[in-house]
């Protein structure tokens, strides 16, 4: 429910040195061994990479009267906070569709639904709206913060009300030069396009756009449209009518969402959105089945569509990391055609059961989970064709048995795990050493199973002394048979000539 360091920086940076604000130490007896142990850095003392980089752009944050301003501006953050810790952890994406499917199928007047799994359904549904409107304030929030550090270094006074709503309009009026060149880019790849003459590429990268026109949905024959990194907050729904596109980078914008109409891109093939502001993808961009490469990274995706693999079956690459992913939808599980997955620095507590029908899997990315990921499952030995995986940085204590049937597995990171199986002396040997451990465990284990099974079988067909004779007298039977049979030397067959050519 914190912010994290990597989407709001300045707001994680000031509720951290709040004592009023902070989370309360555990007692003694609540300590959990598995949580990282908790302190209060000072102000002057950074406690990780990323707050190094933060003081060293804004040094100002270090001042008493600044922190003072701040708090000011984060109290309501603070309020949300502490509701959110009475009322829980947000739902599971999938049980949120679910919950929204029972509660618009009762008020569509299905009466054999009973009320009491009706209002179970509305609660789940309400508990991921808070959420949701807890996101936003989280966004707002660093936003207010950034105001309030700029007036402050500027020796301005800034008071609750400005904090909240002022606007910024310095960065707008002093980029009125460069604005006007942009517009007319614009405008000449709009007006070539209403002239019909071929507009197949457009590639609008590091211009401070604020917006893109809704013209440029009507552009026939675009197949691809570049505008990273700019000041994009909104894609417009025209996007949708470009037919033919097979590239779309919005990479390193504002964007908070995507329009639904992404899902009419029919022939898209690559679809760039990282480094954005998004909390979620819309379910219809499932619609989009012609899409081999997605890269939804570095954004506070929460959940992905649920039926995101149902439909994406061409999906080759797929890039999620660095968001806030608790889990991955068990739909994901049919991209056949999945050759990369890279799931890093989420929150994933594990993965789908038949993660292991990702037959095409080659390289697998799942490092930095930390405490959340803590088991893989039984059918992650069916990714025979997995080269390359990365698993440090998680809480896992051990590998699942069938692991030894990773015959191709080339490479393997199991840094930062607390392993018993296999012990630490193996994978300090590497990768070649930890599939002979693992393989030779799954062989041994395999016997075993086998062994149980005749032990069983035995005792059950001979539970008796005359079924034991009847056995017997069968098997002498057979053999003295066949031994008659040969001794006898009439009509002997081509095998005993060659039986006799023997002796």
């Amino acid at each position: 429910m914190d912010p994290a360091p990597q989407t709001h920086p300045i707001l994680s940076y000031v509720l951290s040195r709040i004592p009023t604000l902070s989370k309360p130490k555990p007692a003694a007896s609540e300590f959990d061994i598995e949580q990282p142990p908790t302190h209060t850095p000072s102000p002057r003392t950074p406690s990780t990479a990323g707050e190094f980089e933060l003081v060293e752009r804004m040094p100002g944050l270090r001042h008493p009267s600044v922190l003072r301003a701040m708090t000011r501006a984060v109290a309501d953050v603070s309020a949300a906070r502490s509701a959110l810790q009475v009322l829980g952890p947000r739902p599971d994406h999938e049980l949120v569709d679910s919950s929204r499917a029972i509660v618009a199928a009762a008020e569509a007047g299905d009466s054999r639904i009973p009320e009491g799994d009706v209002e179970a359904c509305r609660a789940v549904v309400r508990l991921e709206e808070t959420h949701d409107a807890y996101e936003a304030l989280l966004q707002e929030a660093e936003a207010r913060l950034e105001r309030v550090y700029r007036s402050a270094m500027e020796g301005t006074d800034v008071d609750d009300e400005a904090a909240e709503g002022g606007k910024d309009d310095g960065p707008a009026a002093g980029a009125e030069g460069g604005d006007a060149a942009v517009q007319e880019e614009v405008v000449a790849v709009l007006k070539q396009a209403e002239e019909g003459k071929p507009v197949e590429s457009v590639r609008l990268v590091d211009r401070q756009l604020h917006q893109l026109p809704e013209a440029f949905g009507r552009i026939q024959g675009l197949r691809v449209l570049d505008v990273s990194r700019n000041q994009l907050e909104v894609i417009p729904d025209a996007i949708g009518g470009l037919d033919h596109l097979e590239e779309l980078h919005l990479a390193a914008n504002s964007l908070i969402s995507l329009p639904d109409t992404i899902g009419l891109l029919s022939n898209l093939k690559i679809m760039n959105v990282s480094s954005n502001r998004l909390r979620a993808l819309p379910d219809s961009i499932s619609k989009c089945r012609s899409l081999v490469e997605l890269d939804a990274s570095y954004n506070g995706l929460t959940y992905l569509p649920t039926n995101i693999g149902y439909e994406m079956v061409n999906l080759q690459k797929l890039w999620v990391h660095m968001n806030k992913l608790r889990s991955l939808p068990s739909s994901i599980c049919e991209m056949t055609s999945l050759y990369l997955l890279d799931a890093h620095f989420n929150e994933l507590c594990g993965l789908p059961s038949a993660f292991g029908k990702l037959s095409s899997l080659e390289i697998l990315n799942l490092s930095s989970n930390f405490s959340d990921l803590k088991e893989l499952p039984a059918s992650f030995g069916d990714l025979l064709n997995l080269r390359e995986l990365d698993l440090s940085n998680n809480q896992i204590h051990a590998l699942p048995d069938t692991f030894g049937r990773l015959d191709k597995l080339e490479k393997v990171n199991l840094e930062q795990n607390p392993l018993v199986m296999p012990p630490m002396d193996i994978v300090n040997k590497g990768v070649d050493a930890v599939k002979e451990f693992m393989s030779k465990r799954w062989l041994d284990i395999l016997l075993e199973e086998e062994q149980r099974r005749i032990a069983a079988e035995i005792p059950q067909a001979s539970s008796t002394p005359k079924a034991w004779l009847a056995r017997s007298v069968s098997w002498v039977t057979d053999v003295s048979g066949s031994l008659v049979g040969y001794l006898s030397g009439n009509e002997k067959s081509e095998k005993d000539a060659y039986l006799d050519q023997q002796f």
